[in-house]
């Protein structure tokens, strides 16, 4: 028996955006008189890596609180399988995020919980399953990260990238279709770092998941990515495969991908000029005192 509400869905899907997940429409946010995404409309299509990208306070990770519901934009749509998250009640919200996982910046565990537990608290969490059925789905999981020998390891007995698996193998906990990571490369040497860049590109495929990955690691992120899109001034730079954004002629995502100094965003602060602060030359000489 079909679910209420389901063939409105199909038939949007099918009008609308069949190969997305997320559709943002024309939205705007801001703090106060800060406007940092201003009239945005962008895609992430299902089953596929999408990169957010662009200098530090471009909006990225706001973008990420605003699909998870944390924050909700002046203007413009949201959609999530063409739900709005904006318009959604407590309890619409919460039924949406059992279908997200979030990977946050250095992992973010429960430093007092083991990493068996830290993986299972989702689960405990959200679900009325058994501790046997819990305790298979924990060791599944941290398998698929390569870490069930550490099932009993306290957070500061691994390191700092055997803490990023772990906290990827809780995102995936619940077996979400969207799966959202803030810098999940920051910090990481070049072994772990391609562990974890590796790690995304597998889980999204094998699982079937929908990925956005939050990341200032260009070569990783663009290795792994099948859409990138740039944030800059609260508008979108540049979207679209990632060679075809290596090549943009846009003067400020080619400052970006090609990491130089100086650009549409400048080296030094705005501030007075060399002139203004040092002077021209030297100054007068000095009067001679009077005998």
């Amino acid at each position: 028996m079909q679910k209420p509400g389901r063939s409105r869905l199909l038939c949007f899907m099918t009008a609308s955006h069949p190969e997305s997940l997320v559709d943002i429409r024309n939205l705007t946010f801001g703090y106060g008189e800060r406007v940092i995404l201003d009239d945005i409309s962008l895609t992430i299509p299902r089953g596929k890596v999408t990169a957010l990208m662009g200098a530090s306070g471009g909006g990225k990770t706001t973008v990420l609180r605003l699909i998870g519901g944390q924050y909700q934009a002046q203007r413009g749509e949201l959609l999530l399988n063409g739900d709005d998250i904006g318009k959604m009640d407590q309890t619409a919200l919460y039924a949406a995020r059992r279908r997200m996982g979030m990977l946050f910046q250095f992992g973010a565990l429960f430093t007092d919980s083991s990493v068996f537990d830290n993986v299972a608290f989702p689960l405990r969490e959200h679900t009325d399953l058994s501790e046997a059925l819990i305790r298979d789905i924990v060791l599944m999981k941290l398998n698929a990260v390569g870490l069930r020998g550490a099932r009993d390891l306290m957070p500061s007995e691994v390191s700092g990238g055997m803490a990023r698996r772990v906290a990827l193998a809780r995102a995936i906990a619940l077996d979400p279709e969207l799966v959202m990571y803030d810098e999940p490369f920051s910090g990481l040497d070049p072994i772990s770092l391609g562990t974890a860049a590796r790690l995304i590109r597998q889980l999204n495929d094998t699982m079937g998941l929908t990925s956005i990955v939050v990341s200032h690691d260009l070569d990783e992120t663009f290795r792994i990515a099948d859409q990138v899109i740039i944030l800059a001034n609260g508008k979108i730079a540049a979207q679209g495969a990632p060679e075809d954004v290596r090549r943009s002629q846009d003067p400020l995502v080619h400052q970006f991908v090609n990491a130089l100094p100086d650009g549409p965003v400048h080296f030094h602060y705005p501030g007075p000029s060399i002139t203004q602060d040092f002077g021209a030359g030297p100054g007068p000489a000095p009067k001679r005192a009077r005998r």
